[in-house]
């Protein structure tokens, strides 16, 4: 081949590669699809450049890396892992050395970075003596970066809209919750109600609830759904729902707790399920009967005396029929302290890792149970935020439901 057969060989070349350039730039900005994209480039890289062997990895959303197009590999070669060996290529590396099963059959290997984090390695392999490989080094990189920024912001763009769509998700179950539990408490001559509630980063599974009923009598609970976000939200709206339509019906406590869990296992099929606490004060009689379902036992306070109210029957939701039921019950002799709460509030720790556990629980109750109930609620917050100290969040969903009982000759 003379001088001008040369030039004009390597001239065509290059206007090859500039007219390549141009289409996968147009290609991009029509937002073809990645698989299209790829596609494109196997092709160029293999009929118009003459490559042999190829192996394009690029980092999938989960962080881990997949052979996204291949030339002249087999199958079984490029299903092996070489996730721990790529981070040693930082930048251009001759493979001529590697006695790998897989890198042993590629020259060179092509790192692509973006802002300083790699996103791609592409593997060549099967050059002719009489390549310039070089020149076709420099072009695939070109190439390769082109390709792999284009896929890494589609990327980056579909988390965009993903953590978008999320966010808006998060609003709309935050939303959903905050008009789920009650606004305003009774605070009466023979009961009052004061909450705490901290929904963990604005979205958790944690309902509270009460209704009151002109015969005398108050129905309050405390729930902690499984879950999170939205699909928590639907599931307390719904069992929101079905607790106020059977607590109308007036039914017996054993009752009312297997209807309860009945519809729940209807919605759930068991896939998810509710820790529960309810009960109903008879203002007339000072009775207090009660159903623990699976719930972190609530401490009752009366005469300085704490009882935990463990009486109950397990998860509702996590089976069609309860295996056991027991109906816990006391009587309110003047007054007392009822002190629901859900496993956030255990789950606190203080800077050395010790939990704010039942006993210490038990004693603040002991010591604040003489207390408003909006009063005693007060306090928890300070001794939870002292408990924590400095610089620290609450771990989980932290609701409390504190109610003060009074007899009816108080």
């Amino acid at each position: 081949m003379n001088q001008i057969e040369k030039l004009q060989r390597e001239l065509h070349l290059k206007q090859l590669q500039v007219n390549r350039l141009l289409s996968i730039t147009q290609a991009i900005n029509n937002n073809l699809s990645a698989k299209d994209l790829f596609e494109m480039y196997k092709n160029f890289l293999n009929y118009e450049m003459g490559i042999k062997k190829m192996a394009l990895h690029i980092q999938e959303p989960d962080e881990t890396w997949c052979v996204a197009t291949s030339i002249g590999i087999p199958k079984k070669l490029l299903s092996i892992d070489i996730t721990l060996l790529l981070k040693e290529y930082t930048s251009l590396n001759s493979l001529s050395m590697q006695d790998h099963p897989l890198l042993s059959k590629f020259d060179v290997v092509i790192p692509v970075s973006h802002k300083e984090q790699p996103i791609a390695y592409v593997f060549l392999g099967g050059f002719e003596a009489q390549d310039d490989m070089y020149d076709k080094v420099q072009f695939i990189t070109a190439l390769t970066n082109i390709i792999a920024v284009a896929i890494e912001n589609k990327r980056l763009f579909k988390r965009q809209l993903y953590e978008e769509r999320y966010r808006r998700e998060m609003e709309v179950a935050s939303a959903m919750q905050r008009d789920l539990v009650p606004k305003t408490l009774p605070n009466k001559g023979s009961y009052q109600l004061d909450s705490i509630y901290k929904p963990h980063l604005s979205v958790g599974g944690d309902y509270f609830d009460f209704m009151e009923f002109g015969e005398g009598k108050i129905l309050f609970c405390v729930g902690d759904i499984s879950g999170k976000g939205l699909a928590a939200a639907l599931l307390m709206a719904n069992f929101q729902a079905i607790f106020h339509t059977l607590a109308d019906k007036r039914s017996e406590m054993g009752e009312f707790v297997r209807n309860l869990n009945q519809a729940l296992f209807r919605i759930t099929r068991g896939d998810r399920f509710i820790t529960f606490f309810v009960a109903e004060y008879n203002i007339l009689s000072g009775k207090l009967s009660y159903v623990n379902a699976g719930h972190n036992p609530p401490i009752l306070v009366q005469n300085g005396l704490p009882y935990l109210l463990k009486k109950g029957t397990t998860l509702l939701g996590c089976f069609e029929e309860l295996p056991f039921l027991e109906i816990g019950e006391m009587y309110i002799q003047e007054e007392a302290l009822v002190f629901v709460y859900t496993d956030g509030l255990t789950d606190i720790q203080d800077a050395t890792g010790n939990y704010l556990d039942i006993e210490h629980l038990e004693q603040f109750s002991i010591e604040n149970a003489k207390l408003a109930a909006v009063d005693f609620n007060k306090n928890l917050v300070v001794l939870t935020e002292q408990f924590m100290g400095d610089n620290q969040d609450y771990p989980d969903d932290f609701t409390v439901l504190t109610c003060k009982l009074f007899t009816s000759s108080n």
